[in-house]
Formats: structure tokens, C-alpha cells, sequence
């Protein structure tokens, strides 16, 4: 018997002949959605799974897909053609597929089919069980030992083989064993196979078009501050991964920014004006993507190709880095975050002693306008925001915070949480409380009490809730404040540096 190294014999599959596909000036086109969650999703745990050899199929957990369009040339013959295409995604959605010959609209198709049956070294030898393999030990490139058997068994990588001398137990891993082919029915890449009937014979413009799991993105954005907090640069990211087990060489790239329905099949998945806009109009065009309104969505599309690599993150600029955007840093002191999520049963809250606690912490933001007038003005896709400042020190950049924003439209505000504010903290203190359960009416009064121990005056937001009824009147106020809703008040105050300030006032609930 002839045999081949199992390597070898699983390396001929890679030259099983297929049709004669040249690709044209076109090349492949991948628009690529995504709904990964800026908060918990992690490129970095996808490529952990596929270095520890974990289930491949757990790139159908990504989350997100593309549409993969591609215009190639076939060679049709007049009357049927079986058309196989194999440079296609493991992670392929049958059901999306479609195939239009450019060149004939009276080419039909009559059958497709995705094979996916790939092969590996345990399902070829699961084939040859009951089947003769070889064996061959070298050493120094000389055989030193070399025998044939019946394989019994190949069960979880462990080979039984039946010899002339008895049993031998060997490792699916072994070098050593030979096969005399690749079995029949296994193939090494993803293959389309179409049935085509077409009149005309000769080089047809074929365009195929599907979806694919296995591909998504993600927007960074980082920021960095002035030295007073009044200006930042505004720099983005894109973070494309692709585990859909294709590469598509220099692809037309589109990504689609919004929250696009799909259908997901019940139970567990397998193992998914400015500055900045002057510069834009003169960038090159490997300086970013251009946006514009898609449906209710929007698309952002690289000028320029580039190859969309398998099994591999890769960072593109989103848009030119925006400088001088006018910023404000912005301190809150929600003296009862609590209360946000108390909402009014059917009657009044009257226990005096509910809601009266206090938080120390003020919090720290950083705001802008998305405007053009501000530099900026793009659609912001949904992602994870970085701040930086640089230390005058050494001219360094230090990470000072960083948050989550949703998908921001233009002419909107961006508000980022960076932490809590180490010298100014705040104490919430109630300082009255009335009730009159007969005739209906309630009064409550607080003292918010701010200290500043930096040796400049901060801007503070009070936010207060008001908690206990839908009816209120504030009756008392020691500084203006604004209505935010129907529960939320505003207080915004100066504290003096090394100083302290008192907000003071009285709510009526009646019902």
C-alpha cells in the first residue's frame, strides 16, 4: 500500500480542483454591523478561546455579522454548470446566499449549496476505521521501523490498530502515521456550490452576496484634556474583529452605525465647518471613514481598501483627531442616587426617615457639543471614551477616566463620567419634617452642605429628587434651582476655594 503522511494527505485537499474564478477589479465588498455591547464586550476574550483551541464554532457568539458582496469571473458552459466557490466564511448563513450573473439575466440557478464538512486529522481517521493505515518511525531521515494495521478505533484522538503482531495504541498526533489519501466527502475550506443553466457559454460577471457571524466592531474614542479642562482633542477608533474563518484582500469596508433589528432563533447560540470637517475635506484617504445618513441608521464608509484579515483584530481611524474642542468639566453632587429608582406606589411616601440618607462623593464630568460649530459634528457611534491629561511635569499623558456613550447624533451633548472628586466632597442633611395625614399635605425641608479644599472655587450641580408624591411645590429656596422633570431639581453653585457652601429648601406634597 502507497501512504502518505497524515499532514501530507490533509494538505492535498488544499489543491481539490474548483472553477476557474478570477477576480476582477472589484473584489469583495464587507459591511459589517455590530451590536457588541461597549461595556462588556472584549476582543481580547475571542482570541483568548481560539488560543487555547476552544470550539471554533464559538465565533458564532461574536457579537455581530457582515454582508460579504463579491463580483468574480466564472467560465459557464451553454446549458448546465456546476459552479463552486470556496473562498467564502465558515460562518455562513445558508439561507442569505444569492448568486446573479451580471453578464446574462438569463443564467438561472437550480441548485445551491454550502458544504461545511471541513476537514481534520480525528474526522480523517474516523473514516479509515476498518480501513489499512501505515506507520513508519525515522530517525536521522532513515526508517528505522515501519509496519501496517487495521484501525480499530479513533475515538477521542486515541488510535486502536489491528497488526499482524497484536494491537498498538498510537495518538491521532503521531508523525509517524501514514494514509494513503484524503477520504472522500471531507473538504479543507467552506464551499458554495451552485447548479447554473445558462445559454450562453464563456467568462460570465458572477455577484454573490451573504451574510456571515463571526465579524463585528466597536468605536474607541480618547481625549485628551488642556491643562485648564476648558479645550481637548477628540481622536477615534474603529476595532474591527473577524473570526468568520475568511480574509477578504483589499475589500471595499462599511460599517453600520445603529440598532438594526434581526431575528434570533430561540435558545442557546452555537459555540454571537469646523476644523475637524475643513480637514476632513482635504484628508487622504487613509485618514478615516466618511459618514452619511442610511436609512435610519449611519454609514460609515473607508475611502480606500484594505484587507479584512481572519483571525485578526485591527484598528482604523474612524475620523480625523478633532482639536480644540471647546470642553467644560462639570461637578455633580447627587447627594441621594437612591432615589432615582424609588417610584411613587399608590400613595404618598410618609415615613420621615425614608430617603433621609447621604453620599459623600461628587462626581466628575467632562462635557461637549457634538457641533460643527465645535469642531466636531460627526454621528458618534456608541463605544467606550478615554480621558487623558498631560502632566505639565514631564509632558507625559496620565488616564484620568473613562465611560461609555451611546450612539450620539450631531448637534448633541457628550457627557462623560470620569470618577469622583477627591477635595470636594458633599453631606445631605434632612432639617424638617411635617405631616398632615387628615387634610393631605406633607412638608420636608434638607441642607446640602458642600466643602471645597482646593485652593481654587469649583462650580458645583446639586441634584436633588423629589421623591415622596407626583404634587410639589418647593415653598422655600436659598438658590435658584431648575426643574429637570417632574421628580429632579437643579441647584448650580459656586464654592468658594478652601470654603464651604449651603443649599438650602423646603418641599410641600399635597394630595
Amino acid at each position: 500500500m502507497k501512504t502518505r503522511p497524515l499532514a501530507a494527505a490533509l494538505a492535498a485537499v488544499l489543491v481539490v480542483p474548483m472553477a476557474a474564478w478570477a477576480a476582477d477589479d472589484e473584489g469583495p465588498a464587507v459591511t459589517i454591523y455590530s451590536s457588541a455591547d461597549p461595556a462588556g464586550f472584549d476582543p481580547q476574550q475571542f482570541i483568548a478561546q481560539q488560543r487555547m483551541g476552544y470550539n471554533p464554532f464559538y465565533a458564532n457568539q461574536v457579537p455581530g455579522f457582515a454582508v460579504v458582496k463579491e463580483t468574480r469571473k466564472a467560465r459557464l458552459l451553454a446549458g448546465i454548470t456546476d459552479l463552486k466557490f470556496t473562498d467564502v466564511a465558515q460562518f455562513i448563513d445558508p439561507t442569505t446566499v444569492s448568486i446573479v450573473d451580471l453578464t446574462d439575466a438569463g443564467t438561472s440557478v437550480m441548485e445551491q449549496n454550502f458544504q461545511f464538512d471541513l476537514a481534520s486529522p480525528w474526522k480523517i481517521l474516523d473514516r479509515y476505521v476498518d480501513k489499512e493505515i501505515g506507520y513508519v518511525q525515522e530517525k536521522d531521515g532513515a526508517i528505522v521501523k515501519q509496519w501496517k494495521g487495521t484501525l480499530l478505533s479513533s475515538n477521542q484522538g486515541q488510535l486502536v490498530v489491528q497488526t499482524a503482531d497484536g494491537l498498538r495504541f498510537l495518538n491521532y498526533a503521531d508523525a509517524g502515521i501514514r494514509l494513503p489519501s484524503l477520504p472522500d466527502g471531507l473538504i479543507t475550506k467552506p464551499t458554495l456550490l451552485w447548479k447554473l443553466a445558462s445559454e450562453k457559454a464563456g467568462d460570465h460577471s458572477m455577484r454573490t452576496t451573504y451574510q456571515t457571524q463571526g465579524l463585528t466592531w466597536r468605536a474607541d474614542y480618547n481625549v485628551v484634556l488642556s491643562a485648564d479642562d476648558a479645550h481637548a482633542d477628540v481622536g477615534a477608533w474603529v476595532t474591527i474583529l473577524n473570526l468568520c474563518g475568511a480574509t477578504f484582500k483589499d475589500a471595499r469596508l462599511k460599517l453600520i452605525a445603529g440598532d438594526v433589528q434581526r431575528i434570533q432563533p430561540g435558545g442557546p447560540r452555537g459555540g454571537g465647518g469646523g476644523r475637524m470637517f475643513e480637514a476632513a475635506k482635504a484628508m487622504r484617504e487613509e485618514d478615516g471613514f466618511q459618514e452619511k445618513s442610511f436609512f435610519e441608521y449611519h454609514l460609515y464608509t473607508l475611502p480606500r481598501r484594505t484587507d479584512v484579515l481572519d483571525q485578526t483584530t485591527q484598528q482604523l481611524t474612524l475620523f480625523p483627531t478633532a482639536r480644540g474642542v471647546a470642553t467644560e468639566k462639570v461637578l455633580v453632587y447627587y447627594g441621594l442616587p437612591d432615589a432615582a429608582n424609588w417610584y411613587f406606589g399608590p400613595s404618598p411616601q410618609e415615613d420621615r426617615n425614608f430617603g433621609n440618607q447621604s453620599n459623600p462623593k461628587v462626581d466628575v464630568y467632562v462635557r461637549f457639543k457634538n457641533a460643527k460649530a465645535n469642531q466636531m459634528g460627526m454621528p458618534l457611534p456608541k463605544g467606550k471614551v478615554r480621558v487623558y491629561k498631560q502632566d505639565d511635569a514631564d509632558g507625559t499623558l496620565e488616564f484620568i477616566g473613562e465611560d461609555l456613550i451611546d450612539h450620539t447624533p450631531k448637534d448633541e451633548t457628550v457627557l462623560v463620567k470620569l470618577g469622583q472628586s477627591f477635595d470636594v466632597v458633599g453631606q445631605r442633611t434632612q432639617t424638617d419634617f411635617k405631616i398632615d395625614t387628615a387634610r393631605d399635605w406633607m412638608d420636608d425641608s434638607y441642607k446640602i452642605t458642600l466643602k471645597n479644599h482646593k485652593d481654587a472655587p469649583v462650580h458645583v450641580i446639586v441634584k436633588e429628587n423629589l421623591f415622596r408624591w407626583t404634587n410639589w411645590t418647593l415653598t422655600a429656596q436659598s438658590d435658584p434651582s431648575t426643574k429637570i422633570d417632574a421628580r429632579t431639581i437643579h441647584f448650580e453653585v459656586d464654592v468658594p476655594a478652601n470654603g464651604e457652601k449651603t443649599v438650602t429648601y423646603t418641599v410641600h406634597y399635597s394630595w
